[in-house]
């Protein structure tokens, strides 16, 4: 046999030791049936699958065998395995959904003492963890990883060969654009592999390098079904967000970090920010830049959806939602307004502790976490945070996204103008940049918006006048909300590193 993935070792060393009971959390039950089949074939047992269509039935060279009859009821189908005339893996599909049995549960533990005499084990193959306490010293669980590159680079190798044999298309790869196509596709199970693939394929009789957007765009029904996150495609740059050139350039020197030539200088993927600062200057857009300018996918995580009505039921949301994410690394994960979502965990809420418990998950996550994926947490409002999220290790860096500066203000305004198709130098820059005096970036761009509009309705070309007469038409949030932005400043001038 070919290497094995780390977690087959564990089970072919668990089924060696005679362990009746395991429990396997997947969703690809092909690639288990083909990864067990070979450990059946190496010990000398038979594979014996059971579900409850079919009931009972053997694998043999790969093929499934006549189901044996009236065992497709779960219990029947326990009290059948016992009476197996050989050693056997026997393999329990979707089994989960009948752990709420106690009948069931007391079959299965029951089976679990008398196959210790023999050398038969039994696994559940389940995508989720569905088990009851009855259960819990009885059985072994282990989570089953979605596919190493290596098996997808061996799945893009075998469709290649074939496709190239049967005439049926043109590749046209070389060993770095296919390992792309690879690092593309990580994060699926081999059956999305194969689809996105053959998807790519069937388009235009063709899988070359321009494939790659295809894939990733597969790669973000991964997200969407999640349920919990959100894929964002963003154009965004850096050179759009204006200012800030201090976190620019501990972004710019960090933009090949998740790089194998990185990992060999012996450097650490990064963690990520946390960025704090006054509403609309620019948090957000960076956090799109980020993901553009390092060509990564960028997927926004919703606080607000990790809660929910059902106890214990937002601590498996923000798991579910972590083991999305990192299936899908190297990512860029922004958390956009994260004190909202743990407003409750210094435990005065009426929350009965949820908001704790999601804070201590997402904080051990923060310091343990080994993926490469790199958060972008923001936040407006510093009273809200719970000291814990701010101690060195949880990001790499802190920064204080304050008002910007009068050439900051230049700089937005001018790149405010180009993106709608007018030029900054026909405008009174200087006179402006004194009139919007205390706006945010976000603040400054309505300020254009609006002055679209007025010279719209006029029916003339955008001028400089209908931008300084909304100047003066609308104060900013740091002038109706001075004494909280002063506040934010003062707390942040020693404990954040600024970004302009």
């Amino acid at each position: 046999m070919s290497e094995q993935p780390s977690f087959l070792r564990e089970v072919d060393t668990l089924i060696r030791a005679r362990y009746p009971l395991l429990y396997l959390v997947t969703f690809e039950e092909q690639r288990v049936d083909a990864l067990l089949g070979d450990i059946a074939k190496a010990h000398g047992k038979e594979l014996v699958e059971w579900s409850a269509t079919r009931g009972l039935r053997t694998f043999t060279s790969g093929h499934r065998g006549t189901p044996i009859d009236d065992t497709a009821e779960p219990l029947r189908g326990l009290m059948h395995i016992g009476k197996l005339p050989n050693p056997s893996l026997v393999l329990l599909k979707d089994f989960h959904r009948y752990l709420d049995q106690p009948v069931v549960v007391r079959a299965l533990r029951e089976l679990g003492n008398a196959l210790k005499a023999q050398y038969t084990t039994v696994l559940v193959v389940a995508p989720v963890l569905t088990l009851p306490e009855e259960l819990e010293k009885d059985i072994s669980v282990v989570d089953v990883p979605l596919p190493t590159k290596a098996e997808l680079m061996a799945l893009l190798k075998d469709i290649a060969r074939l496709v190239t044999r049967n005439r049926k298309a043109t590749v046209e790869l070389s060993g770095e654009q296919a390992e792309s196509l690879v690092s593309a596709a990580h994060g699926l199970t081999l059956s999305e592999a194969e689809n996105a693939y053959a998807k790519a394929i069937a388009r235009d009789n063709r899988l070359d390098v321009s494939d790659l957007k295809l894939i990733l765009d597969e790669k973000s029904q991964v997200i969407r079904k999640s349920g919990l996150l959100e894929y964002y495609s963003t154009d965004q740059q850096l050179a759009d967000v204006g200012g800030l050139a201090n976190l620019k350039k501990w972004l710019n020197r960090r933009k090949d970090a998740f790089s194998e030539k990185a990992r060999e200088f012996g450097l650490p993927a990064p963690k990520g920010l946390l960025l704090l600062g006054v509403q609309g200057c620019g948090k957000s857009l960076t956090a799109k830049a980020i993901a553009t300018s390092w060509k990564l996918p960028l997927v926004r995580l919703d606080m607000g959806k990790i809660f929910s009505g059902l106890v214990g039921s937002s601590e498996e949301n923000l798991r579910k939602a972590i083991r999305a994410v990192e299936s899908l690394a190297p990512v860029v994960l922004w958390i956009d307004e994260v004190e909202k979502g743990l407003a409750g965990s210094g435990g005065s809420s009426n929350d009965t502790g949820v908001s704790a418990r999601v804070l201590g998950t997402l904080l051990t996550w923060l310091q343990e976490k080994t993926s490469p994926v790199f958060v972008v947490a923001t936040a407006n409002r510093i009273e809200s945070l719970p000291p814990e999220l701010l101690r060195k290790g949880r990001f790499d860096e802190i920064f204080f996204v304050d008002l910007p500066s009068d050439a900051e203000r230049g700089e937005i305004l001018k790149i405010q103008l180009s993106k709608r198709k007018r030029d900054p130098a026909k405008f009174p820059i200087e006179e402006l940049v004194k009139a919007t005096a205390k706006f945010s970036g976000a603040e400054i761009e309505q300020l254009v918006v609006a002055g679209l509009y007025d010279a719209f309705a006029d029916n003339v070309e955008l001028e400089g006048k209908h931008l300084l007469e909304n100047a003066k038409e609308a104060p900013p949030l740091a002038v109706t909300m001075a004494e909280d932005v002063a506040r934010l400043r003062e707390w942040a001038r020693t404990r954040t590193r600024p970004a302009s």
